[in-house]
């Protein structure tokens, strides 16, 4: 039944029950856009939703009070026991050793309270107090399967950690609070406190976290949770710890999350301009099938307003078609990833619906639909009966009104709008925006210029390129649709090509000499000398750095109490958890001075503090002014000397804040040392490994290139998903490539037929279209490239701060296979345009 309501909709509708016929590209390209933006925002949804459900059991309990290199205090520890059930975790890192085997560990101590949610799930199966208890004088220990296999042993052999020998007593299957760690960067360990203890591990200085886990006794909803945090810090104000809720397990994470959700929307919302200009082609064929129509429309006294709200309506009408499409596959995208994407993405996934996100989706959809039928509407509005017959012979573009120009301004304005106001990032957004409409301009110029310079050349000789380059030129030349569907694609490809590139060379790029190939941890500032001298007598060519190293976290930015600091997005982590910090008498190796003076040596005045320049703008914090930083349970004010332009990217010992020495004096710290060597071997870094971890077994030792691979494991999984977003993107400009060639098919047949009438071969009308299609695809890839490089150097240099190294690669992969879709599918409909007879089209003239 048709639709009641105004006669342009009455219309529309009726028409469109006679099949989609050309509108079919503009269906599934608003459907591919509006199911990418649509299904990303869903899944961080919920993940969002899955994080907050599972938060109690990720964190250990309701609320979670942490300290640095030393546990909370008597009065703090009775404080939260008064409150509910209290249970204590000690996690540091050390190395574990079996034999000759050594390696990296994250050890987590714990006590009987734990888990105070969740199981933990063992193999061989059994309790974990039962696992973790002394059988024949040595204590128990259960490990993550990695570590066995790095050690070669099994349940019931022997390990070492630190001063400590343990009895491997089970694999661990499942363990509720890892996610709430982060990135393991090593297998886990648990053990218990009397086990810890027993390894020396935790000395003063030591890089050990203390985390009290606490199970609120009593209500425990919301507002009770946000009282506790109030009391805690109004009853210990100079505690200094880190305070964290089953509400915010991860505020890190968290935002993380919505940039990378940002980032996959933007990618989305390219593909859903690349699109629309399968919108703009599919709405010009609909409209130039439809010129007869509308010439007896407009014969009849229909006004142009009515003929224009016709096409909109219809227009509209099948967007809505695409849209819905588009949010259901999105709303489904989350169950999807729940059933199937589990080892992909291990974190908690609570499949829903979310209708902010699928409203997003169908917003973009419906205004990206206006935009790019805007143009070809609003020309048939002033189009004169007789212009419109004459279409035929002498298409007629003609000039939007004032009124639909204004239109068009105002719904591009909307959609660039939206793209910013909703992003997390706007900056990123605004870049993205920018980027895509100077590209979008780019690609019109690329293809005006194709046009006159085939329309400039000389004629050459040659039959087929002559032909090749007159259907480059001519009246409704598949130029522009070609150059626009398939460039747009193509800039996205390189750029995120080029920008994956760059982010995986920053990971796993070492620079021999330069880049450290092991950070040496909790090396006791007494026996610091001697070893040192043990690892120049182990590897004498090594270059090594130390520096003395404590944790601190910052409490008050000026007298502004750190959790009140509106600080600039980027800049956030800095207020949040722990900092490594230390003191020395010169700036350090591998950062400068900008602004201000490095104070002397033998300084004895009012503590200092030099801060890198960028952080110290993102919080707000100036020359002069004071940051308070909460260390060993101790607060310390100082003055701001000097900010530094830290080189980040070496893997160097550097830190956000260097202290003057005096602001330490007498407090007790660790070492924290680095090996470079001029060249890479992996056989000399592991025997030095081993000798470090029998010799000195309190050292922590961390091998670079172990923590690189573990980032580039993690880096590539998020990789996936930016592929599978882009994906869409190139699937759009295929379609979109397919629908513009395919609409020039009537116009190609005439003119093959015309051609073989005169004497031309299908050999050389095949050729001609090879050259066309090829010519085109050449110069699009090269634009794509150049434009792609530059789209990409912006975000590396700009957004991500690293140096920008261009890969020829990727680069050329892309451009070849764009070279290859244009003229593949220019070939694939030329084949059956080459194969039509020419009496059928002769006896219509």
């Amino acid at each position: 039944m048709p639709p009641s309501g105004p006669i342009a909709l009455r219309l529309a509708w009726r028409d469109l029950r006679g099949g989609l016929g050309g509108y079919w590209i503009f269906l599934v390209c608003i459907a591919l856009g509006v199911a990418a933006i649509a299904g990303v925002g869903s899944v961080a949804g919920s993940l969002s939703d899955g994080l907050g459900r599972e938060g109690r059991t990720m964190l250990g309990g309701d609320a979670a009070f942490a300290t640095v290199s030393q546990p909370l205090g008597a009065p703090e520890r009775d404080w939260l026991a008064a409150r509910g059930r209290l249970s204590q975790v000690v996690t540091a890192r050390s190395m574990a050793r079996a034999g000759d085997q050594a390696s990296l560990v994250d050890v987590k101590a714990v006590d009987g309270a734990y888990p105070t949610a969740g199981t933990v799930a063992l193999d061989p199966a059994q309790p974990l107090d039962v696992a973790l208890a002394d059988h024949d004088g040595r204590p128990g220990l259960v490990a993550d399967a990695a570590l066995a296999d790095r050690l070669g042993v099994k349940v019931g052999d022997a390990v070492a950690i630190g001063a400590g020998a343990f009895t491997l007593r089970g694999v661990i299957r499942s363990e509720p609070d890892r996610l709430a760690g982060g990135i393991a960067f090593a297998p886990g360990v648990l053990m218990s406190r009397a086990g810890l203890d027993a390894t020396g591990l935790i000395q003063p200085g030591s890089l050990a976290k203390f985390t009290a886990r606490l199970d609120l006794a009593g209500p425990a909803d919301d507002a009770a949770l946000a009282r506790l945090v109030t009391d805690a810090r109004a009853a210990f104000p100079e505690a200094g710890w880190e305070i964290k809720t089953r509400n915010n397990v991860s505020p890190e994470f968290d935002r993380n999350l919505g940039r990378f959700t940002q980032f996959l929307t933007l990618i989305g919302l390219t593909a859903l301009v690349v699109g629309g200009v399968g919108v703009a082609n599919a709405v010009k064929a609909a409209m130039e099938r439809k010129r007869a129509s509308l010439a007896v429309l407009k014969a009849l006294g229909a006004p142009g307003g009515s003929v224009f709200a016709m096409g909109l309506a219809q227009v509209m009408l099948v967007a809505l078609f695409g849209v819905l499409a588009g949010v259901v596959a999105g709303a489904a995208l989350p169950y999807a990833a729940a059933a199937g994407l589990g080892a992909l993405l291990p974190l908690p996934i609570v499949a829903g619906l979310h209708p902010a996100a699928l409203g997003l989706g169908a917003l973009y959809g419906f205004l990206t639909a206006l935009v790019f039928s805007l143009p070809t509407l609003g020309r048939v509005h002033d189009v004169p009966v007789s212009a419109l017959f004459r279409d035929a012979v002498e298409p007629d573009p003609g000039r939007l009104r004032f009124g639909y120009r204004l239109a068009l301004l105002a719904a591009v304005v909307a959609l660039a709008g939206c793209a910013v106001g909703f992003s997390e990032d706007r900056r990123l957004a605004a870049y993205d925006v920018g980027a895509t409409l100077l590209v979008f301009a780019a690609l019109r110029l690329v293809a005006w210029g194709f046009m006159a310079a085939a329309r400039a050349l000389p004629r050459p000789r040659n039959v087929e390129l002559r032909l090749a380059l007159g259907n480059i030129h001519r009246p409704g030349a598949l130029t522009s649709a070609v150059v626009l569907s398939l460039g747009l694609g193509l800039t996205l490809l390189v750029t995120l090509a080029l920008i994956d590139d760059n982010i995986q060379r920053q990971i796993t790029e070492a620079r021999p000499g330069v880049t450290p190939s092991f950070f040496f941890a909790d090396v006791p500032n007494r026996d610091a000398a001697g070893f040192l001298d043990f690892v120049r007598q182990k590897a004498p060519a090594a270059v090594l750095e130390n520096v003395p190293i404590l944790r601190g976290r910052i409490t008050a930015v000026d007298g502004v109490p750190a959790d009140k600091v509106h600080a600039r997005q980027g800049a956030t982590w800095v207020l949040e958890g722990d900092r490594g910090i230390t003191f020395a008498d010169a700036p350090p190796k591998g950062s400068r001075v900008v602004v201000g003076d490095w104070w002397p040596k033998d300084y004895s005045g009012v503590p200092l503090v030099s801060f890198d320049r960028e952080l110290a703008d993102g919080i707000g914090l100036k020359l002069g002014q004071s940051v308070t930083v909460n260390v060993l349970g101790r607060p310390v004010t100082a003055r701001v000397a000097n900010l530094r332009k830290v080189d980040w990217q070496n893997l160097g010992i550097n830190f956000v804040m260097v202290f003057s020495p005096n602001a330490f004096r007498g407090a007790p710290y660790m070492e924290l040392a680095t090996a470079g060597f001029p060249t890479d071997d992996p056989a000399r870094d592991t025997a030095l490994a081993r000798d470090i971890a029998h010799s000195y077994p309190a050292v922590t030792t961390v091998r670079v290139r172990d923590v690189l691979e573990a980032v580039n494991a993690f880096v590539g999984k998020l990789g996936t998903a930016t592929r599978a977003a882009s994906a869409v993107t190139i699937l759009s400009s295929v379609l979109v490539l397919s629908g513009a060639l395919a609409a020039g098919r009537r116009a190609r047949v005439y003119d093959a037929v015309m051609l073989k009438v005169l004497g031309a071969t299908r050999r050389r009308l095949l050729l001609a279209f090879v050259l066309e299609y090829g010519i085109l695809g050449l110069g699009t890839a090269l634009f794509g490239v150049l434009a792609g490089t530059a789209a990409a150097w912006g975000v590396v240099t700009g957004v991500m701060g690293f140096d920008f190294a261009f890969a020829w690669a990727p680069a050329a992969e892309a451009a070849l296979a764009a070279l290859v879709v244009t003229v593949g599918l220019g070939l694939a409909g030329t084949w059956r345009i080459l194969g039509q007879k020419p009496a059928g089209y002769l006896r219509s003239l």
